[in-house]
């Protein structure tokens, strides 16, 4: 099941700067249901410079989740935030 990304306001003063958003989609392994997906979706917003979350449910397989930021994130942040939620980064999609 594929939900609509959430849109957010992005940090800081958007008059006074040029903001240019980057797409990264990662697999994600053990979700099942739209709690998981919330979850996900909850921890990942938290993250600095993050202006949407899509997430594509797979349920059993490997759940597709597309990042967009306002600056480039490290991968070690959006693997903490998944496990934070409880669930694994199997690796970024391709």
């Amino acid at each position: 099941m594929r939900l609509p990304p959430r849109p957010r306001p992005s940090r800081g003063r958007g008059a006074e700067r040029t903001l240019v958003s980057t797409t990264n989609t990662y697999a994600v392994t053990g979700m099942t249901c739209e709690h998981c997906v919330k979850a996900v979706r909850e921890e990942i917003e938290q993250l600095d410079g993050v202006s949407a979350v899509d997430i594509d449910l797979t349920v059993g397989g490997q759940s597709r989740v597309a990042v967009t930021t306002d600056t480039p994130l490290p991968l070690d942040q959006i693997r903490g935030a998944v496990e934070e939620a409880g669930y694994h980064l199997a690796t970024p999609a391709s």
